[in-house]
This record gives structure tokens, C-alpha cells and sequence, in this order.
């Protein structure tokens, strides 16, 4: 299975007026400009998503809509408690694991609890310093057959990568 871990656009602050709550953060104009390209770049890459599990918290949200409808995936994304910054990383990987049947998963989430994922599934612990930014795609590929939890890195694009594929494409101008 490929597995791609997908950190939220860029949002707005957090004193935005009328938020609040950090859950409510939707993506910024720039955010939801960039996404598109992202997700265009994705698209030119060959990149097709057969589900998408994103954070139930509107930046996530924002994001997973804008990949499924980009890279046209059937469903529309499903929302994981387990992707929110309060998600249970153990419990997440048992969500990943119940779809392993799966040719590709998308998830889209929040820092740090993807750097904890992907250090995880890559090292077996939470040492491995990765740096991912708002927007960044990394690829991973888990065996279906292998139920040790372990992952291979098969590559990850920072935004301004993606985003420069994605003008390619003439999507999100």
C-alpha cells in the first residue's frame, strides 16, 4: 500500500476574528491557492488516492476536499479523531492498518503528530527529524502482507515542489 501523509495548507492565524477555537481555523486564501497547485502537482505525478482519512479540524478538512476533488478520488475524504492534534498515534496505526487492503491512503493531518507517524512506521520509535511543512506529501509504502507496522520512504515533496508541478497544469489560476 502507499500510504501518503499530508500536512493541512497554510491557515489563518489564530486571532482571526470570529474564531476562537483552533479546530475552527479554516485555510487562508493563500492556503487554499496553494493546495490547488499542490494537488495539481499530485495529479501530474500520477498520484491517485483510493481513500482519504483527514483531522476533523476545519484546516485538515479544507485540505482533503481539495485533493479528493483535484485528483477526482470516489469518495469524499472520511474524517479520523485519531488525525486531530489530540489523536491517539497507536490507535491511528490500527486505522492504517485496517485499510491495508488498500492500493493507496491518503491522511491528512497536523504537526507533530505526522513526523510521529512517519518516524514510527519508518524507525520502530519517534527519533527520526523530519521536517514537514504546511502542504508537504510523503510517501511511504507498507507491505499488505507484513503486519510488523514498518514503512519504506519512497519520497517527499515540500509544497514549493509540488507547487511548481502543479503550474505545469493550469489548475488552482
Amino acid at each position: 500500500m502507499d500510504l501518503y501523509v499530508i500536512r493541512h495548507g497554510i491557515a489563518v492565524d489564530l486571532d482571526s476574528p470570529g474564531l476562537g477555537d483552533d479546530s475552527l481555523r479554516p485555510l487562508s486564501d493563500k492556503g487554499r491557492k496553494k493546495m490547488l497547485l499542490i494537488a495539481a502537482g499530485l495529479l501530474k505525478m500520477g498520484v491517485r488516492f483510493n481513500l482519504i482519512l483527514s483531522s476533523p479540524y476545519a484546516r485538515a478538512r479544507e485540505t482533503a476536499e481539495i485533493l479528493a476533488d483535484v485528483l477526482q478520488t470516489e469518495d469524499k475524504p472520511f474524517l479520523s479523531e485519531h488525525l486531530s492534534l489530540l489523536g491517539d498515534l497507536d490507535l491511528l496505526v490500527d486505522e492504517i492498518f485496517e485499510h491495508r487492503q488498500l492500493e493507496s491512503l491518503a491522511l491528512v493531518g497536523h504537526e507533530p503528530g505526522l513526523t510521529s507517524l512517519i518516524s514510527f512506521l519508518l524507525t520502530g520509535n519517534f527519533s527520526a527529524v523530519i521536517n514537514l511543512k504546511k502542504g508537504a506529501v510523503c510517501c511511504l509504502t507498507m507491505d499488505q502482507a507484513n503486519l510488523t507496522k514498518k514503512a519504506v520512504l519512497d519520497w517527499m515533496l515540500t509544497p514549493s515542489q509540488l507547487a511548481f508541478f502543479g503550474e505545469k497544469t493550469g489548475i488552482g489560476r
